[in-house]
């Protein structure tokens, strides 16, 4: 009777962690095997790093790139075929997917590994690492760790809600790295409020940027900016502005004393 409670208790956490027609298992996931009406056969275990477990009569079985219920039949043809069972029944219940976790870095407010549920999309493995951090842009590179070379995609995550269509949409596979860069930043300094570095909005300019940085202070003037800016070469150069100038990422921006 216990074993049965087990059972379904097992089967019930399975469900909720994947559907285990569509999961294929891999390296590090830990199973747990259950042999109905045999609980000395109850094992946990973890698949190592050549794709195979270990189990008690049958020895060592590939089970990588199986789903669960494959590697079940295959335990039961075993255990049936080498005479230690008869009808044997068995489950093989994931009880921790490593194989299926990608890793989320960058500017997230909780970094880390997070399993794969179903086919989400960038979004919703970025809500569970807590979201972007105030540090955190729009511009998200997706690292695919498949066989061969590794392969990377870059989503801009604002124009992707706001054109569906765009063709930004990435499949999100395990193994995959998720990584936020940092958002661009400018730096203003002189006759302004809050001198600092601040975050770039898209098509940021002069005024918008001395509005952030809290206007002018009593000794500023307007017609004394000037932007220094790193040329192809990677040379500064420093030039006169207007109010209306788009700022670039990484420029400096001076606001000089009025004269008058």
């Amino acid at each position: 009777m216990a074993l049965k409670i087990l059972i379904v208790a097992s089967v019930l956490m399975f469900s909720s962690i994947a559907n285990s027609t569509e999961l294929k298992l891999g390296v590090g996931d830990l199973l747990r095997i259950l042999v109905f009406e045999h609980a000395d056969l109850t094992l946990d275990t973890k698949v190592q790093p050549d794709g195979q477990i270990a189990l008690p009569l049958i020895g060592q079985i590939n089970v990588a790139g199986e789903s669960p219920q494959a590697v079940g039949k295959k335990v039961e043809e075993l255990l049936e075929k080498g005479g230690f069972i008869k009808n044997p029944r068995v489950s093989i219940l994931p009880t921790l997917l490593q194989s299926q976790q990608v890793s989320v870095l960058g500017q997230v407010n909780r970094p880390g590994r997070y399993p794969l549920d179903g086919t989400p999309e960038i979004a919703d493995i970025l809500a569970l690492a807590g979201g972007i951090s105030a540090e955190g842009g729009d511009i998200v590179t997706v690292i695919h760790n498949g066989p061969g070379k590794k392969k990377s995609e870059v989503v801009n995550l604002v124009e992707s809600v706001r054109s569906p269509d765009s063709g930004s949409g990435i499949e999100i596979r395990p193994g995959d790295v998720i990584y936020v860069e940092r958002a661009p930043r400018f730096y203003i300094y002189g006759e302004v409020k809050q001198p600092g570095v601040y975050r770039l909005e898209k098509d940021m300019t002069v005024l918008q940027a001395l509005s952030v940085a809290g206007g002018l202070n009593q000794r500023g003037t307007e017609r004394g900016i000037r932007i220094k800016r790193r040329d192809p070469s990677g040379k500064m150069l420093a030039r006169d502005v207007g109010s209306d100038e788009v700022i670039q990422t990484q420029d400096v921006v001076h606001v000089q004393e009025a004269l008058f």
